[in-house]
């Protein structure tokens, strides 16, 4: 859920500047004034080149109930073990010795573990011939939408019924010598191929010719624990829903789309963590791709750890009296030491996009980011999220009660007369800041945000509604002048907001709600790919 902004925004006008063309005749001679005006024309001209629109994506996080799919072993989406004993309430056994990877290395007696796999209701996972492989010994069932047809040592043939809704992967039994550990669990036909190919051929082809794939939720960066380098989540993890999805997979996704890549390093992490991070990424990025970096994920924001975090360190550090404002420095300040580092291991600025974020309804919080300690002078971008917002509650105006009696179409009209106005004064207002200390403007999260709030999420009668509004025509028209404002107003890289994920009363954010959603049907996803076609990307319209 994304709160509403703390501060009113005040209207604001855009501010660009007018380039010309230059032509140069044979036999001409440059005065130094000529050579002055021209320099200064080039330097606009590149300013200009760079802030090229473009079309990015947010992928949905790594969970059990995660309807993207994008891993043809669903175990790596797993959730962390949950410890059962005989007779006692579910979720109520001992304590489980887990090795550093997470896998169990011994069970208590009359004990087992056990994990939910694709708890997606509907059938909207595949159904068919599962292949569960394993290295160890000991005792795998499975319960619920799977049974077992055939077993053999390190290999298990399943049945699943997605119909049924999701299934349970359970360790009866494990040899503390040999534990059991290693566990994959292949979906129909790929058995021969998830080893060169970790990814859904569905989902490469659903993010085709994106400009950039921004990893937020990959990397469970809200709240994230993590500190040092030896704390990182790897590929050979028993699951990446605890710590988010590997680096090196990260870096092969990127490769394989040919997308750059959009890094959020954790709030704790340490300068040796930023430094191997970046050592990695050298290593194994195609040198073609940039690189965004940014610290964390919305530090501004109230509702997340890494904002206290920010707020106490920089009230630490003397930055200011007032916590927001501390978090606001803060934020500057460990965001230009992360950049020193990368341009340490990269040589230099050339590939990155160092971005400073902020507040999109609040250009007043952009302006007191980029300034302090002269942070835009090592940033390539600000980074605002200006969403379409509709947040209601019991409170707002119009209240959530009230809302809920509206038809689809006046949620609709609410969204384009005064949402889409408000949104374009946040645009504009952001142009300014990032003109004004030459910054390229980008968004890191864009899209609808039509959502129930301080109570209003519990509005049943509401949420139907607004999803409805979600799936309706006319909201890909609203889209569309959405877009042309950005386009207009001069704006960069447009990270929508979020790939695939199932819609409920904390919002309807996935673009598609299930894998297996016709697209041709979805308004969100027809109007922003058709931009991005526009744009000149080869991406994947419907």
């Amino acid at each position: 859920m994304k709160p509403e902004g703390f501060y009113k925004q005040p209207e604001v006008n855009n501010f660009a500047f007018g380039i010309r063309k230059m032509s140069r005749h044979n036999n001409t001679v440059f005065t130094v004034s000529a050579i002055c005006v021209f320099a200064i024309v080039l330097c606009f001209s590149v300013q200009d080149a760079g802030a090229k629109t473009q079309v990015g994506i947010n992928l949905a996080g790594p969970a059990d109930w995660n309807t993207e799919l994008p891993f043809v072993d669903v175990c790596r989406l797993s959730r962390t073990w949950i410890s059962q004993r005989k007779g006692q309430p579910w979720g109520k056994g001992p304590k489980l010795d887990l090795d550093e990877r997470g896998w169990i290395k011994q069970l208590e007696k009359d004990c087992f573990a056990e994990s939910p796999l694709c708890t997606i209701s509907g059938g909207h996972y595949p159904a068919g011939k599962y292949t569960i492989l394993y290295e160890g010994n000991g005792e795998i069932d499975v319960t619920g939408a799977a049974k077992i047809e055939s077993k053999r040592p390190g290999e298990i043939s399943i049945d699943v019924d997605s119909s049924r809704g999701g299934f349970f992967l359970q360790v009866r039994e494990t040899d503390p010598a040999d534990y059991i550990r290693n566990i994959r669990v292949i979906m129909p036909g790929f058995i021969d191929k998830y080893k060169e190919n970790p990814w859904h051929p569905v989902f490469l082809e659903r993010w085709r010719g994106m400009a950039s794939l921004r990893f937020m939720d990959f990397m469970q960066t809200n709240g994230s624990k993590i500190e040092s380098w030896s704390q990182r989540p790897r590929p050979e993890d028993a699951t990446f829903t605890t710590k988010g999805i590997a680096l090196e997979l990260l870096i092969d996704l990127a490769n394989r789309l040919g997308a750059d890549p959009w890094f959020c390093i954790p709030h704790l992490a340490d300068d040796d963590y930023v430094r191997n991070f970046a050592q990695t990424v050298k290593k194994g990025l195609d040198p073609e791709l940039k690189i965004y970096v940014e610290y964390s994920n919305e530090v501004w924001n109230g509702i997340f750890a890494q904002n206290k975090y920010a707020g106490d360190e920089g009230l630490k550090l003397g930055f200011a009296e007032k916590h927001w404002e501390a978090a606001w420095r803060y934020t500057a300040y460990r965001s230009v030491r992360i950049f020193k580092i990368f341009e340490e291991v990269f040589g230099d600025a050339r590939r990155l996009v160092r971005v400073l974020p902020s507040q999109a309804a609040n250009p007043y919080v952009s302006e007191r980011v980029v300034e302090f300690q002269d942070a835009y002078k090592n940033a390539d971008a600000l980074a605002i999220a200006p969403y379409i917002s509709f947040n209601v509650g019991p409170k707002s105006s119009p209240s959530s009660e009230e809302v809920a009696q509206w038809s689809v179409e006046e949620v609709l009209d609410y969204l384009e007369n005064k949402a889409l106005p408000e949104s374009t004064r946040w645009i504009r207002g952001n142009k300014k800041v990032a003109d004004k200390f030459g910054l390229e403007l980008i968004v890191y999260e864009g899209g609808q945000h039509m959502v129930g709030v301080g109570g209003g999420e519990n509005n049943d009668k509401l949420t139907e509604l607004l999803q409805k509004a979600n799936e309706h025509p006319r909201l890909a028209k609203i889209y569309e002048k959405h877009f042309e404002a950005w386009e207009k107003e001069g704006g960069g890289l447009f990270c929508y907001f979020s790939s695939v994920s199932n819609w409920s009363k904390w919002g309807s954010w996935g673009m598609l709600r299930y894998y297996d959603d016709d697209p041709a049907k979805s308004p969100k996803y027809t109007a922003t790919m058709n931009w991005a076609k526009s744009l000149g990307q080869n991406v994947n319209v419907p």
